[in-house]
């Protein structure tokens, strides 16, 4: 075994049997010259609500920017778990910003898609000062995080309190989001979107309209925690019926939390996912007019 290939197979080990947080050991192998970090930044008063921003080494001025929100049940995360997401993004020439946001039970719905958006235009506004013309602007995130990003691109309600809209942002990317779960089954989301009395309106799939940006969604087949067909499936398929420009990817080696972790530059040759990323944010770059000066 190849000394790459061993150190491969400790990051699926660690990955797979730490439970603490599984995904810190993964930036243990990731490289750290790839990117210019501004770690910290504030987007509100609260100690959750900060971000990092991960720098291309070159071409900053040119640079789409992703804005990506993590998952964690909307209880539990960590930005600094998330810096080889970071790193992945950043090293092909794209602005990733990694956000915190408040998670239960300090916040319940939708504070945390609240603060989503909060720092989406905290993004926004900062692109002043990294870039002389504002390049396009996307939001991404994995599982909860997916489906905070969908509320933005979707419903208009909250990036509205900030002078934006969806129009503003150029495409969104989801993997393994929940997009549609009433009833709530899991109990631990129950408390979060106030069951049994959760609106309608809390769930991203009632929210999908022509004028909605281009998606992104990619999910696991084997995927037991979220549902890749009520879910990732169905959305794809009221997008498409409403006019929306959608792609969308399965894969059938991943399972919920792997289809993150292969983003992670030892692990990339698993699943072409951050391949993925990259072709959709460039492309959509290339012809969106969500780009303002």
């Amino acid at each position: 075994m190849s000394i790459r290939s061993a150190k491969i197979l400790l990051a699926l080990l660690a990955v797979l049997s730490t439970a603490c947080s599984p995904l810190a050991p993964v930036n243990l192998l990731v490289p750290d010259d790839t990117y210019i970090l501004l770690p910290d930044q504030a987007y509100g008063e609260n100690d959750r609500q900060k971000l990092d921003v991960y720098m291309p080494l070159e071409g900053v001025a040119e640079a789409p920017v992703v804005v990506f929100f993590y998952g964690g049940s909307w209880r539990n995360g960590d930005r600094a778990d998330y810096a080889f997401v970071g790193e992945a993004l950043a090293s092909r020439g794209i602005i990733t910003v990694v956000a915190d946001y408040r998670v239960y039970p300090e916040v319940t719905y939708p504070a945390f898609v609240e603060d989503s958006a909060a720092a989406t235009a905290w993004v926004r506004k900062q692109q002043d000062t990294w870039q002389t013309r504002r390049q396009p602007l996307f939001v991404m995130g994995h599982s909860a995080g997916a489906y905070n990003a969908a509320m933005l691109a979707l419903d208009e309600r909250w990036l509205g309190e900030h002078g934006m809209s969806p129009q503003h942002l150029a495409g969104w990317i989801g993997l393994s989001g929940p997009y549609e779960f009433l009833p709530i089954i899991n109990p631990d989301v129950k408390p979060i979107f106030h069951h049994p009395d959760t609106p309608e309106t809390s769930q991203p799939y009632y929210h999908a309209r022509p004028q909605s940006p281009p998606a992104l969604l990619m999910a696991a087949t084997p995927d037991k925690l979220v549902d890749p067909q009520r879910n990732t499936g169905q959305l794809t398929e009221k997008l498409r019926s409403a006019g929306t420009a959608v792609e969308t990817h399965y894969y059938e080696s991943l399972h919920h939390l792997t289809i993150i972790v292969v983003m992670a530059d030892p692990l990339q040759w698993w699943e072409p996912v951050v391949d993925q990323v990259q072709e959709f944010v460039m492309r959509h770059s290339s012809s969106s007019s969500a780009a303002d000066s």
